[in-house]
Order: C-alpha cells, then structure tokens, then sequence
C-alpha cells in the first residue's frame, strides 16, 4: 500500500476513540457562530490531549492514557435503522470526497528500479487516506458493538440566559427523552447512565461576568466541581487590534466548500440551510452528520435558522474562523478538553468498567476481578439457555441489551478506548468464545476483530498478530452476514497492520479478495493499493502493479472518477511502454485519449492516439480503422479553425534516412531522333562503386581544366543526395534552379490512408542576417502534388523550385499534407529530421550513440551558372567488333550565362573521337558522309607494294583520355547549340559493354562558388563478332642478292591470319578485306606476297585467309597501307589516335597492325555496307599477337545441392561409335616449289570420307586441329589449312564421300597432313563421337625448294 501521513498505530487507534454528544440551547449557539463554527467544530482542532491521563483497572493497576483523542458531535435524531450497505447518498458522498482529493503538481514522487523498468509515481495516496478516514468515521452505530455509542453528553447554555440552571434542566430532560423514550434508534448510547457534564458558555463581550461566575458557583453546588465548567470566549472585539494575526486552527478540519456544493442532490439540504454564516463545514464531520440523521436534519435546520439572525455580522461577513476568540481563548478552550477528560469522562469510564465488572462477576458467581477468573471462566461455560421467543437474524441470534454477553463486549470496548489493550483482548477472547457456541456470528466476528486489533494494539507484547482473525472476521462479514461495510472496515485495518509488518502480498492478497460489483469506488481504490503492495515487496513485481494499475483504473472509469483513472493508466503505461505488449500498449493509449479528452485535456489526447498509429499495431484492419477515426476526430477538435501553427501528424511515417535531394532540373525525355544524356535522376538507384567511378573521371576533368593537378578544396560533384553520399558539407543549389525531394512513406496500418496537397515548407536564412524568416512566394515557388493513397510502402517527389534570391537559405524542410480518412480530413506537417552516421571515433562516441550532421537539406544558394543539355543523334545500340560508325552529338547552352571550357571524358577512350566541325553536313542524314575513309585512286606502282606517308611523332603519344571538344571560340553563348560529328568504333570484345561519358564545362565569368559543372551520360553498346586476326613475325630467310629492297636489307615477314568468327549474326553475309595498313616508328609494310596475285580477299562464315607481308625497319617514321584491288582507302580525318590508341612501346618490334574491312549486311531486304578496322600490336618477334583479348569467364556460384544417393553414370562413347567413318588422305608424296620468287606454297589435298555404317551419319571435320602426339612432334608442322576452317556433311548408308583441301607451307621440310579432327553420330543419336582414324599413322608429305 501506498505510505500514509500517520503510523499504523495512530490510525488504528484513531480508529476508535470515545464518543460525546452536544446539545446546545439556542443562545450558546448564537455565540458560538459569532466564530462561524458551531460548539461541536470549536471543539474539535482541540480534542486531542496533548498530557498524560491515568485511570485505574477492576484490579487497581494504574493505566497510562497517551495521546488520546475524543470525538465531539452534535447530538442529531434520526429514526433510521442501521443497513448492511452504504445509502446511495454516502456513495455520493465518498465519492465526492476522493474526487475532491487529487495528486498535487508538486507531490513527492518515487523512482523504483526493478530490473530495466524505471517507475515513477507517488509515494502518497492522499484521496484513499481521504476515502478511509471518513468512510470509518460515517460508520453508524450498531447493536453487536459500542465503538461508536455516545459515553457523555455536553449540555451547552450561555450565560446570557435568564435562568441558565432551567436551561440546563430542559437540556438534560432532553437527552433523557432521546435515549430512553424508545422514539429513535439513533443515537446510541453506550451505557443507560450517561455521563452529563454542564457547559456554562460565556460571551466575554456581551454578558456580564460577575454573574457568570455566580452562576457557575451555583452550578458546582448543584453537580459537583467535576460534572460542570465555565468557558470563558469572545474575548476579541473587531475596533482593536484589527492586523493581529490569529491562527485558524479549524481549517484542516473543515471543508472550503459549502455542503451545497457537495449535496446538490439530497433533497433534506434546503435554501436556508446554507444562506447561515456557516457557509462551510468538515467532510468529516458532515459524514458524521449525514450518517447519523440522513433524513432528519430538522434540529440543525433549527439551529441554522436561528443563527441566521447574526449573518450580518462583522465575523460571518469576514468568513473566517475563530475571528472573535484570542489566543487565550484557544488555551481555554484546550484547557476545557482536558478538565472534561480528565475530571469527568475518564472516571466515568473507569467506573463504568468496574460496575461492568463487578456485574459480570456476580452472574457468574465468580471472584471479584476479572484478572482473577478461573481458566473455565475464561474458556467459556455453557451456553445459557434462551427461550424458544428469542429473536434471530441471518447473522445468527439476537441478544438482548442487558445479556452478560454484551455486557463483557462493552467491557472489552470501553478497555479499547482507553488504551488498555491487554485487559481488552481478554474481553474480546471470551466474548468470542461464548458468540461462537451461541453461533452469534455477527457478534463473534466483531469480536474476532477487535480481538485482533487489541493484540496488535498492545505493542511489545508476546502476543504476535492474529492474522487469521482478521481473515475468519471478514469472511463471516461478507459471506454469512452479507455486511460489506463492516468487512470493508475489517480488510483496511488488517490491510495496513499487514503492510507495517512488511507482509506486502497477504496485503495484496487481502485488498483484491475485497473487490466486487456491489461497489465501483471501493473496489478501485482496493485495486489501486494492493498495486503499491506489489510494487513495495522486496522484490518488486512490477508487472502486477502494472496489471492492477489497469485494472483499478477501469473501476475508477466505471466510479465516474475520471481523473483518478487518467492516473492510473499513465503510471501503468511506463510498464507496457516498449515492451512488446503492443496490444496492451494500444488499449492503454486508447483509453488514456478517451479520458484526457473527456477532461478536456485535447493535448493529451492527441499525444495518446498519435502513439496507437506510430506504433507497428497488431490490430486488424477495423480495429486499426476505429483508432483512426477518434485520432481525427480528437486531432480536428484541438485544431478547431486555426491553421495558421499547424501540429505534428503522426502519419504516415517518413522514413527519413532514405529522403533523396536531387539539385537542378530533371533530364528532359528524347525529342524524335534526339537522345538525350542520362545524367542523373531520382529513378536512378545509387550504385557505390559507379560513384567512386564517376569521382575518378571527374579528377581527371579537373585535373585537365587546371594544369593537371587537381586543386586542394576539390569535392566531387553531387546532384543526388541520399544516405549513402557524403552529406557533412551544406550542397550546393543555383538559383533558378529547382531542388527537387523524394520523401518515402510507410504506413504502419493496415487501412490506406489519403493525402492530398502535399508540399514543402522551408526556412529562409539571407546570408548575414542575424534571423531566420519566412520567405514568401515571390521568393520561393512550391509545386504541390495531387492527392494520393499511401498503401505499405510509397515514395513522392516533392518539388520545391526556383529560388530567385541567390543568397544563402538554411532550409529546413517540412512537409504539408491535408489526410483523411472517410468523411474526416485534417491538415498537419510533418518535420524531416534526418540523423547523420553513427560517430565511432572517440571513446565518448563509442560507449553513447551520436550522430554526426546530414546537411543534405540545408543547401546553399549561389550565383547562376550555366546549364548545358546533350543530344545524341543517330546513335547506334548495336555495333560489330571494330565497325565505325558516324553519330551526331548536339550541345545546348540552356541558361542565361555563357559556358566554356567544354571537355569530355570516357571509360573506353577508344570507343569514341570528335569530327571536324567544318565537315559536319547540314543535313546528318547525309549518306555520302556515313563513310570514315575517303577512297582514291592509288598511284601508279606494283599492285604488290605499299603505300607510304610520314607522320609526325607527336602523333604517336599516347593520348590522356580527356578531348577538349572543339566549339567555334571555345565559348557557347546562352541560348545556342552546336553540332559536332561523333565516330564510335565497336568495342573489340562482343558482348555488352557500358559506356560512360562525363562532360565538363565552366562559366564564362570566374570566381564563383561552384567551379564548374559535369553531365554524365551512360550508353550500351551490344557488340557482335566479326573477325579475328592473329599476326606473327619472323626473320626473312631470303638472300640478300635475291631481295629488291634498295638498301639491301632482308626485312621480316608478317603473318596475319583472317577469320571470319560470325556466324550470320546481324544479317552480315560476307567481310571484304579493303586494306592492311601499319603504324610504327620505325617499321613498315615494304611489299605484299600474294599467292593469288590481285584476287580479292573475301570471307564467308568460318572461312579463313592467310596474309603475308614483308616489312622492312626505317630510321623515319611511317604510316604506309596495302590495298586490295585497284584503289585504296585512307582515313577521311587525319588523326592517328584512331590508328594507334593500342600502340605499346616494346623493345624488338614496334608494329602496328591496321586491317580495314567491309561487311555486307542484309537488313529489311536492303544490302546495307558496313565498314571498320581491327588493329593488332605486334611486340616481339616470333611471338604471335591477336586482336581478340581473352574473355574473363567469372566463376559461377556453386549453388547448393542435396547429395544424390548415386551419382549419374558417365556414358561412353561405344567401340562401333568410334568405327563409323574411315578417313584417307591422298596427296603428293613430294613437291618442289621455287619459295624465293613466291613465298607461298600451295597443295591439294584430297580426304575421302567412307560411311561403314547402315545408318546415316552426320560428319563435322574441324581443320584447326594441331596434332599432339609423339609421331608427329618429329616432323615439321608449321602448315596451315587455307579455304573453310569446318565442315558439317552427312553420309548415306556405304556412301563415300570425296572433300579438297589446300595447305599452305611457308618454307621447305617434311609435314605431317594428318591433322584434321573427324566427328561422327548416328543421326538419331545425340552423341558426337571422334573417330579411331585420327591416331593412325601420320600422313607425311616431303616440300622441296626449287
């Protein structure tokens, strides 16, 4: 339970003290409410004695009285009997009582720490300390006990009166008359001779105080000096001392507020009842007054009418307390208590018990004290017979008032009352014994209690606590009795005598057992404390008080007590908060909104709700739905009309880290034949590696731009910002320019959501202003989108554009959005808070989380600079190997502000090189200019020798990778565009390639803040296979007598095998060899040795040509072509970096190799000529070289496999596969051939193919084979077959089939002709099989020179 202000045992004996009637004659009364009080609430700020008092037990032991208190009412009749259940008005009223009592803003909170939870709450419960105090002191009397019977009775008359002693006779003839007259079951009277004491009241500013004490003298005459006192009052008067400050002792113990306020409803509560100067009074003490009399308030009607007569009155005018007593008059009135307590109600007490005592003995027939019985006393004789007429009840029997039963029950009370407890619980014990066997149950478990609060009452003793009283006690109350209020007041005192003794969970056990329908209040304010019972334990249980907290609320809600539910449920969501408990967690929030709204708490409402939505809910969809429409609904409340501060709206949620800021225009789709570049755009998913690449070409271009070095404040450029870019620099916008934002949604419900008018709110900084402000619209423009629905998971582009201020703008970026839902729409923002990357660098950084800053939304806005859009035209997407082609690229100056410096860079350099601007048609669709070379008419020599042309060395060095691109003046004006021819040349490997091109330009004015500006731009080019070339070098075995060479020198000869590796794809038909060209410093193509003299070299598909060429070294440098027929080809644009890019500097031989073809292609039933070049760099001689790199094949991913129980059979191939086809060579055995005069020899070979077989059978023949084996190595094998490379046949049943082929030697020896592959299969089956006659006996043929 929660703590309490007072120890348990100041409550518990607070609990039960002696009880004292007043009855006051009509002019004490008058004087009394010159104080605003009546002489009951005069009494009462000092009825606790603060000295000792003493009184003596039936055995004579002195008795200690501390700290007693008594409690002082007016005496009020009522005819009402005593009911198990509270009235609907005392519900009222203690539900007023705990309404009135809330938890103070400054109140002392407690912080417990179990485990991870971190509560916080109050350690006080002042409204169920409220709720107990008056719930024991609005108990009514009962018969079964006298707790709460009245001892005495104080009979008040003024000393005004004309004859105080009759007054006091009518009083007392009074008193006699209730209590004996039989006419009112209320009050109660503890004994039949009650104590009366005679207050005589005198006024110190009205009456006369020498007759005042004559009448006193003769009042002690007439009831002794110890049944009467004068009381002395009044004594300030308002013309003197009016600032003197007296204190006002009756506020704590007196309500503010009126009983009006409290009683609306209860119709005893008249007009004038509250029009007297007692305009206020004591929760207390009208509990007291409403419970004793609920339905006859007529003697304090009385009372009230006639002190309405001073209600205008100085001191009921003041409305204050106690304004005409002094400070003496306190300690007369303190002194009065004492007299009366000590002197008069103290020895009647003391007498009561002996008579008490004395009469129990005399029944029994036992000795004279009680201390003295004998232990069958003790233990309980037989019941006493009762006749048959004797009442009942369900409660068991009935006794009558002078039964020897009740009459140990009274003794028993009285030793309560005056603290002595041991003498007490032996009356209790007994008193319990003899209920029980008479199966009084209602008096038994009266005894059972106070028999257990004695014991624990007594303090130091041996006796423990008996528990278990308690518990039989509140058991028979409510299960056999059906008396819930006598079992309510039961479980609050065990309840706290448990708490003391730290027995948290009997407590808690105890409270909850307590809980029922009957009563809403009593069961939340039980819940609420055996919540603090688990939350106190040892080891606290945090979940329990949480679930208790909850389930006290939900009663308080049902109780109409609002406020005290709101509490419960926020200090049982610290629990639930984050837990996972997302259901819990959405009704908790639920009714926290419901209630807070209800208490016109709209703030907190919304705060409630807006938690149910941004929360992962597991609610279904219509559950989710309702939640949604009471957010809208309490949200459009708080929001009323005013939109001018718009809140936070909770949904959808923006995953910030993923919002993309994208700076400058978007790119502008493809205009008819135009392309135009890529560049950058938000459709684009950033790619890690292809920025690190951009970066590096970007290096490059500066680099270029500055004397190649690239300057120390370089940052690369950035026009898409995301969580993956470098976002510690404020970026960089233009003004005029548009800054466009991806904002990403998700919606956490499983109910769409609508939004509409959707834009961007900023914050506009001008540089060197000390403030920020709003910008209006001349200043900013902003795009809204139309409305949407956000399902899982959407993103929106929201434009924010064209700043026309080119000064610097912090923005921060808001969004705007109206939602709704069905018939509700609300408008809100929502704030992008974008964290930067986790710091991990210093020590702090690493034991707290910190983030570093994201400043892509904060840009700086400079100065305009140029835009420049590209266009390609007639740009292809697909290209052979080595083919040229002509494009078209169309430069466009977009802005107001002149740019120059324009360059480009590449990832394949080779791929691309810019025309002349002076040769670009008018007209690009121009066929005469799609040609790369020029064709002329060569001069007038031997069709065998080459042409020569000497170039600069400067036109050997190896080009940087960054082409200026020339414009005419290098400066591009706004608003105009230029045209440049573009040649691309295929890539040398197939396959698709990704091309990248970055372009650079700068403005025309300097010293700006961005330096320059890049446009990317990306292509795809899916090249196809052409031909291979593979060329080889050897020293020339010539004589040097036999050479024509002028300077005598033998030469080398080149080699160069042709093969046409296409096969059909694209429509090409068939390749022309045009022209061999070659490109060194010091070496070049001398002479052709053509076998078939001027014959023009074509290829079919997977044909080959063997070429042969005499070089010879120069100490000048050469460019020199051999062409095929009768005219040549020379490039149209005399720029070598198309013939020797792939140049390499090697220390032999420095020969490149440029071979020009033309390719037949039927596309669309038109014969289209394709036309390009292959280069081959020969380095070493003897070492061959090819134009076709080797392909990286990248490593599969092993997938992963169940292991099959057997692994598959390898099938192979049978012996009569291998016997399908005999192969015979038949050729010359010797030929003499003059190699001097022609290099090439040439013989027929004849291979007869024989089909052994019944079947038919495909053939493949493959004449790329170089055998292998040990026979062969012995003889010489540098041959090659010339004409078709492979050949696929099929054989009929016993058909032979007779095939030509040439070979080709080079020089004299003995070869072996055996070297074609055959392969051969049914043509039913699948497997292809070589046959046996490939490793027969070599085929040897003997080459002589003539």
């Amino acid at each position: 339970m929660a703590q309490c202000v007072q120890s348990v045992q100041e409550f518990v004996q607070d609990s039960f003290v002696p009880m004292v009637a007043v009855l006051c004659s009509e002019e004490a009364e008058r004087v009394t409410r010159k104080n605003n009080l009546n002489f009951a609430e005069l009494l009462r700020p000092f009825c606790r004695l603060t000295s000792e008092g003493h009184i003596r037990d039936p055995s004579n032991q002195l008795q200690v009285v501390k700290n007693l208190r008594i409690c002082v009412n007016n005496l009020v009749t009522s005819p009402t009997t005593t009911s198990t259940s509270l009235s609907p008005a005392q519900r009222q009223l203690l539900s007023d009582v705990v309404s009135s009592c809330q938890p103070q803003e400054s109140a002392v909170t407690n912080v417990v720490m179990a485990g991870d939870y971190e509560l916080n709450f109050s350690v006080t419960t002042p409204w169920f300390e409220a709720y107990r105090e008056n719930f024991l002191q609005s108990m009514p009397a009962s018969d079964h006990e006298f707790l709460n019977h009245y001892l005495a009775c104080l009979l008040v008359v003024s000393s005004t009166e004309a004859v105080p002693v009759e007054q006091f006779l009518k009083l007392s003839q009074e008193q006699h008359r209730i209590q004996h007259s039989g006419e009112y079951t209320n009050p109660k009277w503890f004994i039949p001779n009650t104590l009366k004491y005679y207050v005589l009241l005198h006024d110190m500013c009205e009456g006369d105080e020498q007759r005042a004490d004559v009448v006193y003298e003769d009042m002690k005459q007439k009831y002794g000096s110890q049944g009467c006192y004068l009381l002395k009052m009044n004594s300030r008067t308002f013309s003197a001392n009016v600032d003197e400050q007296i204190p006002d002792p009756w506020s704590q113990y007196l309500h503010k507020n009126n009983l009006h306020n409290q009683f609306p409803h209860n119709p005893c509560t008249s007009s004038s009842y509250f029009s007297g100067c007692i305009n206020s009074g004591t929760i207390l003490y009208y509990v007291r007054l409403f419970m004793a009399n609920l339905h006859n308030l007529s003697a304090v009607h009385t009372d009230l009418k006639k002190g309405a007569k001073d209600s205008n009155s100085p001191a009921c005018a003041a409305g204050s307390h106690g304004a005409c007593l002094t400070l003496n008059d306190h300690d007369y009135i303190r002194q009065f208590i004492q007299e009366f307590t000590f002197r008069g109600l103290l020895p009647h007490i003391e007498k009561t018990i002996r008579q008490l005592n004395d009469q129990l003995v005399s029944r029994k027939g036992l000795s004279r004290s009680l201390f003295t019985a004998t232990k069958k006393w003790f233990g309980g004789g037989k019941a006493p017979e009762k006749s048959i007429s004797e009442p009942k009840s369900t409660c068991g029997l009935l006794y009558p008032p002078e039964a020897p039963e009740l009459q140990i029950r009274k003794m028993a009370d009285l030793c309560l009352l005056v603290q002595h407890y041991d003498l007490a619980y032996s009356c209790y014990h007994t008193a319990k014994k003899d209920f029980l066997s008479d199966q009084a149950m209602l008096y038994a478990a009266g005894a059972l209690e106070m028999a257990a609060v004695s014991a624990f009452l007594q303090g130091g003793a041996s006796r423990p606590y008996p528990a278990h009283y308690m518990d039989t006690a509140i058991q028979t109350y409510r299960d056999v009795c059906k008396n819930m209020v006598l079992a309510e007041r039961c479980a609050l005192l065990s309840a706290e005598i448990l708490k003391s003794q730290g027995k948290y969970s009997e407590a808690a056990t105890l409270l909850i057992k307590m809980t029922s329908e009957d009563s809403d209040l009593r069961s939340a304010l039980l819940l609420e404390q055996a919540a603090h019972c688990f939350i106190n334990m040892r080891n606290p249980m945090v979940r329990k008080f949480a679930f208790h907290m909850i389930l006290s609320g939900h009663r308080f809600s049902k109780a109409g007590q609002r406020r005290h539910a709101l509490r419960c449920y926020c200090q049982a969501m610290q629990v639930y908060k984050e837990r996972g408990w997302s259901l819990a967690e959405d009704h908790i929030n639920f009714t926290i909104g419901r209630q807070s709204f209800t208490l016109r708490q709209p703030e907190e409402a919304v705060t409630a709700f807006r938690q149910i939505l941004i929360n992962d809910s597991r609610q279904t969809a219509k559950q989710q739905g309702a939640f949604l429409r009471e957010y809208l609904y309490v949200y459009k409340s708080v929001l009323g009309g005013n939109e001018v501060s718009l809140p936070q709206l909770p949904l959808p949620c923006i995953h910030s880290s993923a919002t993309r800021v994208y700076f400058g225009h978007e790119r502008r789709l493809a205009e008819g034949e135009k392309q135009a570049a890529t560049h950058v755009s938000l459709d684009q998913e950033f790619d890690q590696d292809l920025s690190a690449m951009w970066c590096h070409l970007e290096e490059q271009l500066v680099a270029s731009a500055n004397g190649g070095v690239v300057p120390v404040n370089f940052q690369p450029t950035q026009c898409c910002l995301n969580s993956q870019t470098d976002n510690l620099r404020h970026p960089l916008a233009v003004v005029e320019e548009p800054i466009i934002v991806e904002v990403t949604f998700r919606n956490p419900l499983k109910v769409s959501l609508a939004l509409s008018s959707l834009s961007l709110l900023w914050r506009f900084t001008v540089d060197g202003s000390s403030s920020s402000k709003e910008m209006t619209e001349e200043t900013i423009t902003n795009e809204e989108t139309s409305a949407v629905g956000v399902g899982n998971m959407n993103k929106y582009a929201l434009r924010n554009c064209d700043l026309f201020s080119p000064f610097r703008n912090h923005m921060d970026f808001l969004l705007f959005t109206d939602q709704q839902t069905l018939d509700l729409m609300v408008r809100g923002k929502q704030d992008l808070n974008i964290l930067g990357p986790r710091l991990n660098l210093t020590k702090e950084d690493k034991m707290s989380v910190r983030h570093g800053p994201d400043r892509r939304l904060n840009p700086i806005i400079t100065a305009p600079m140029p835009l420049m859009e590209v266009f390609f035209l007639q740009f292809p997407t697909a290209l052979l190997c080595g083919e040229i082609r002509k494009a078209y690229v169309e430069f466009c100056n977009v802005s107001g502000v002149a740019l120059c410096g324009l360059r480009v860079v590449s990832t394949h350099a080779a791929f691309f090189t810019f025309g002349s601007q002076a040769t670009t048609p008018l007209s690009p669709t121009s066929a005469e200019n799609c040609s790369p070379y020029k064709t002329v008419a060569t001069p007038l020599q031997r069709a065998s020798e080459a042409t020569e042309s000497l170039v600069s060395a400067d036109d050997f060095r190896q080009p940087s990778g960054v082409i200026e691109i020339p414009i005419d003046g290098s400066i591009l004006q706004p608003g105009q565009s230029t045209q440049l021819p573009l040649w691309l040349r295929g890539p040398d490997q197939e396959g698709v390639h990704e091309i990248n091109f970055l372009f650079y330009y700068e403005s025309a004015e300097k010293g700006l803040k961005i330096s320059h500006r890049v446009l990317r731009h990306t292509v795809f080019i899916c090249a196809s296979r052409s031909l291979s070339i593979q060329a080889s070098a050897c020293r020339s075995s010539v004589p040097p007598h036999h050479c024509l060479d002028e300077k005598g020198s033998s030469g080398t000869l080149v080699f160069i095998d042709v093969e046409n590796i296409n096969t059909n794809e694209g429509g090409v038909r068939e390749f022309h060899i045009v022209q061999v060209s070659s490109s060194s410093q010091h070496w070049r193509l001398h002479k052709y040795i053509n076998p078939n003299k001027d014959k023009e070299c074509k290829l079919g598909s997977r044909e080959r040509a063997k070429l042969c060429f005499r070089a010879i070294f120069s100490e000048h440098e050469f460019h020199s072509s051999v062409s095929y027929g009768s005219q040549g080809s020379v490039p149209t644009e005399n720029r070598s970096s198309d013939l020797t890019d792939i140049a390499k500097e090697c220390s032999e031989l420095d020969l490149n190799i440029i071979v020009i073809w033309k390719a037949y292609v039927v596309e669309d039933n038109k014969q289209l000529i394709l036309e390009g070049q292959l280069h081959v760099a020969l380095q070493t001689i003897g070492k061959e070289a090819t134009s076709l790199t080797a392909k990286e094949v990248p490593q599969e991913m092993v997938l992963l496999k169940f292991k099959s129980d057997l692994p598959p059979p390898v099938i192979l191939p049978s012996a009569e596969f291998c016997q399908l086809i005999k192969t015979n060579l038949h050729y010359p055995e010797t030929c003499t051939h003059p190699f001097v005069q022609e290099s090439l020899c040439l013989v027929p070979v004849t291979l007869t193919l024989s089909n052994c077989s019944l079947a038919q059978v495909d053939v493949i023949i493959d004449l790329r084979h170089k055998s292998s084996s040990p026979e062969s190595l012995e003889v010489h094998s540098s041959f090659a077959w010339v004409g078709q490379s492979q050949y696929k046949l099929q054989l009929k049943p016993k058909e032979v089939l007779c095939l030509t082929l040439q070979a080709c030697f080079l020089q004299a020896g003995v070869y072996n002709l055996n070297t074609p592959r055959v392969f051969a299969k049914p043509s039913e089956q699948s497997i292809m099989c070589e046959t046996s006659q490939q490793t027969a006996t070599p085929a040897l043929i003997v080459i002589s020179n003539a």
